[in-house]
């Protein structure tokens, strides 16, 4: 894969940077190391030490990818897969998840379980994503633990189950997840898999608007305007409904909307 960066191949790469940091990782990674080359390709990707350069954190992370160096080949993939550095290219990207995966590799696990979900670059397997989502998830990749959640929830690829739902996004919303936080939060409310408690649902919720997660800002609005696990609060709910509206968050929008108008009349 090497021969698709030919205006790289003789590049000068310590023209690029003076940085001493720089310096060390290029000498290493001009030696074969395959871990300098990985966090050389980092320092392109975030631009850090060096100028960001999307094509050249491309070059090193294949040459990484290329000795097995599985971080490598996962962050190659989402190169492909997004078209960074690289041509897009969905079955490169599958085929690099994959042997990053089958290393053990959480991350990619995760993202091919996505892709596997989407059915994006192949075919839509469901139960595949599943298996790679759980392999991510008892890694403890919080992304995967809350895409598994949503599996069992809607059962999508594996049976229906509330509990397994709230075990997994439990496991997912403490490691901050804001997604998981808003969905165990609803669980709570709706008495789903877990025991009806609204002030834990209030908690939840706190937990994922305070990150700006608009449907727990939305959900949270609603709890303060009618005053369940919470004490009632007007003003507090059109603050919510506002940074959820201002989001894009058309239920939130509607629901100022409406209580604006009503508190004006």
């Amino acid at each position: 894969m090497v021969s698709e960066y030919p205006d790289l191949t003789k590049h000068d790469f310590s023209s690029d940077s003076k940085d001493k940091k720089f310096k060390g990782l290029l000498a290493k990674a001009t030696q074969g190391d395959a871990d300098a080359q990985f966090n050389l390709a980092i320092c392109y990707d975030n631009g850090e030490h060096v100028a960001k350069d999307d094509k050249k954190a491309a070059y090193w992370y294949t040459l990484s990818a290329e000795q097995g160096n599985a971080d490598a080949q996962n962050a190659l993939a989402y190169c492909y897969y997004c078209g960074e550095g690289v041509r897009m290219n969905h079955k490169k990207a599958i085929n690099l998840y994959t042997l990053s995966a089958e290393q053990g590799n959480d991350v990619a696990q995760c993202n091919l379980g996505q892709c596997y979900f989407s059915g994006e670059g192949v075919q839509k397997d469901h139960k595949k994503a599943v298996d790679l989502y759980t392999k991510a998830a008892m890694q403890g990749n919080d992304i995967a633990q809350c895409n598994l959640g949503l599996c069992y929830f809607n059962g999508e690829g594996v049976e229906c189950d509330y509990e397994k739902a709230v075990y997994w996004w439990m496991k997912a919303a403490t490691q901050g997840n804001d997604i998981a936080q808003c969905n165990l939060g609803n669980c709570y409310y709706d008495g789903k898999g877990i025991a009806k408690d609204d002030v834990k649902a209030v908690y939840w919720y706190m937990k994922s608007a305070k990150q700006g997660n608009s449907s727990g800002q939305n959900n949270l609005g609603n709890r303060y305007y009618k005053g369940e696990g919470v004490k009632k609060d007007l003003e507090k709910a059109i603050y919510w409904y506002t940074k959820a509206s201002e989001q894009g968050n058309k239920q939130a929008l509607s629901s100022l909307q409406y209580l604006t108008f009503t508190l004006r009349s």
